[in-house]
């Protein structure tokens, strides 16, 4: 058993890993680490989990802990790791934004389907971006191959979670239902760590990546349409897709017509590719708290310790 430790513990993706955490066999969640919360049963705050657990959020650190798991916001894992030094052998997974670019640092980039081993050998991870993550594994295939050259026009739709637990205008349920918004339109943070991917696998080439997010009025999810000029056949992608997820766990290629209900509450992406003259589209779809964030970040953990990749994370889609 290896001891876990969540810093920032009152959010989403940190009730989501609490959930996976404290069912996972090779897991012991010693501390859930809250500056909002201290002393506060934690199934208080994250009550899908009241019965479940006695645990409460914790005001102190355990810096010896196996595996601490960082789901502060996006600028504060930097300033948290430089005021907290940590045992030599504490391995560390932040799901902010901080440490994704390459740089001088030591995380490497958790996307375990085009990095796999370098995450075995990692003590730090920089956990993907949710629109990432489903982008990525969308277009990486034909990245790899050689044959992203064209521009690619994605539009992805995200549920109300992807925006955290913090209000603003658009988190409030009066402006969510019923409605439907773009935001942040070929200039998303994630644009970033997807053209570092891209330039890795092309040689440094980078194609013009026209991304439009979009806000769903419904709660978790990512639904992420991917379009670029292709000369090969239909057959020809397909068989570049099997190649590249031939060892995945989670990522597979699919005949059926794809919607959220097949994957939300699991940690799959599910794909599906279609040709429409020189054209190919292909569909991705993720729940953007679990494959988006706390299920990879737990997939990432089980390649750090040598664990079945899957364990922990053989999870039900709530399909009905």
């Amino acid at each position: 058993m290896i001891k876990a430790g969540i810093i920032g513990g009152a959010g989403y993706t940190a009730g989501e890993l609490i959930r996976i955490l404290i069912n996972h066999p090779e897991v012991d969640l010693d501390f859930v680490y809250s500056t909002s919360q201290p002393g506060k049963p934690v199934a208080g705050v994250h009550q899908d989990l009241l019965g479940e657990i006695d645990l409460q959020f914790s005001g102190e650190i355990n810096k010896n802990a196996d595996v601490v798991f960082l789901c502060l916001g996006h600028g504060n894992s930097i300033k948290f790791l430089a005021e907290n030094q940590f045992s030599e052998k504490t391995k560390i997974v932040d799901l902010s934004t901080d440490y994704r670019m390459n740089g001088e640092h030591a995380f490497v980039y958790g996307l375990p389907e085009f990095n796999k081993e370098k995450i075995k050998k990692a003590d730090f991870i920089a956990n993907p971006g949710c629109f990432a993550t489903a982008i990525s594994l969308a277009i990486l295939p034909l990245a790899k191959a050689g044959l992203l050259q064209d521009e690619v026009h994605i539009n992805a739709v995200t549920g109300a979670t992807g925006a955290g637990t913090s209000l603003s205008a658009t988190t409030h349920f009066t402006w969510r239902d019923n409605n439907f918004s773009s935001y942040k339109a070929f200039e998303h943070q994630h644009l970033n760590e997807i053209g570092q991917s891209l330039k890795l696998l092309q040689n440094n080439k980078l194609p013009e990546i026209n991304f439009i997010p979009n806000r769903g009025n419904f709660s978790r999810g990512i639904h992420a349409t991917a379009y670029t000029m292709f000369e090969g056949s239909l057959e020809e992608a397909k068989a570049i897709y099997s190649e590249a997820y031939k060892d995945s766990v989670f990522t597979f290629v699919v005949e059926e017509e794809l919607h959220l209900k097949q994957v939300v509450n699991t940690n799959k992406c599910l794909l599906k590719l279609q040709k429409f003259g020189n054209k190919i589209l292909i569909t991705s779809v993720i729940d953007n708290l679990l494959k988006g964030a706390s299920g990879q970040a737990v997939q990432n953990m089980n390649l750090m310790f040598g664990f079945e990749e899957t364990t922990g994370l053989k999870l039900k889609a709530s399909y009905f």
